[in-house]
């Protein structure tokens, strides 16, 4: 079976077996004022989930850092009292993200590693750690260990007194069968956006990475509200755009799916889990994009356990 797909069928035991554990992990860090995120890649894309769920539920501001202000630039970015300095990479090598997290130390700022290795640059730089626990992810496309960091953050934010509820035990998940429809449009597409609003704009993000590092199909994440000022004028025919996330009462969302419609661009629904709050349909929906990228890699020709030009662990500085 190919790597990439094995790790995607695994995960919801993982989450199953990894969530008390991310929970009585997260309980030991202590709530902030104010939290900024240091990431890159599938990594980034979690934290931008984090980052609605932190201010939706415990109006905890958030940011985003930009590592080469410290790497590239030498600076100093002065973080406010009371922030948490939290670095996100899977492999715990990457140097930028150790490097604002050993800024963020120096200044006497809390710090979080959320990591699945246990051992590198990035734990070894924060004062606390987060430990993903998936086990060696050996495709080079990250599956299970997003969907953990996703988790993570979601056990985060009930440890800081988000009124969430607890994850299921048992998961509604979309299969292979469930995507092929799908699979077959997007490998034909000439230009493919993803759309997403919310907590699904994080799975937009990685639905369009997926598809251009497996499938080697030029793929553009935007949010919905973010697409309709400029980038729906490139829909025509042979445009594709897939949207994740439940946006029936979002007139703005409704308003763009039918303008893509009308521009003679082909628009696609992913399936949405409604039994789930919309909190964990990312899940779900981040199951389907890795299974859409899986699919349509191979209706492509190519072997998604080896993507061009790729190897697993990216080191930028």
């Amino acid at each position: 079976m190919s790597r990439m797909l094995e790790e995607i069928e695994e995960q919801p035991a993982l989450w199953t077996q990894r969530e008390p554990i991310l929970l009585e992990q997260a309980g030991r860090i202590e709530r902030p004022s104010f939290v900024v995120f240091a990431a890159r890649g599938s990594s980034d894309h979690a934290c931008l989930y984090a980052r609605y769920l932190f201010e939706a539920h415990l109006q905890i501001p958030c940011s985003l850092s930009a590592p080469s202000v410290i790497t590239r630039y030498g600076g100093s970015p002065r973080y406010p009292e009371g922030a948490l300095i939290l670095g996100v990479s899977q492999s715990a090598a990457a140097p930028d993200v150790a490097a604002v997290l050993e800024e963020a130390r120096r200044q006497g700022c809390a710090t979080v590693s959320l990591t699945n290795r246990e051992e590198g640059p990035v734990v070894s730089a924060a004062e606390r750690q987060i430990f993903l626990g998936a086990g060696e992810e050996r495709a080079v496309a990250a599956t299970k260990t997003f969907t953990l960091t996703l988790l993570a953050f979601y056990q985060l934010a009930r440890a800081w007194g988000a009124d969430l509820p607890s994850p299921p035990t048992e998961w509604d998940l979309p299969t292979q069968g469930d995507v092929e429809p799908f699979a077959k449009a997007v490998a034909e597409a000439g230009l493919v956006f993803t759309l997403g609003r919310g907590y699904h704009f994080s799975i937009a993000l990685e639905a369009a990475l997926k598809l251009m590092e497996c499938a080697l199909l030029p793929a553009k994440p935007y949010s919905i509200a973010d697409f309709a000022h400029g980038p729906i004028a490139l829909v025509g025919e042979g445009t594709v755009a897939l949207a994740f996330g439940s946006d029936a009462q979002d007139e703005t969302a409704e308003d763009v799916r039918q303008r893509v419609v009308e521009a003679g661009g082909s628009l696609l629904q992913a399936p949405v889990v409604s039994s789930l709050p919309e909190e964990l349909r990312v899940l779900p929906a981040a199951v389907f994009a890795q299974r859409l990228a899986w699919q349509v890699a191979r209706a492509r020709g190519l072997d998604p356990d080896h993507p061009r030009n790729l190897s697993k662990v990216t080191r930028t500085r």
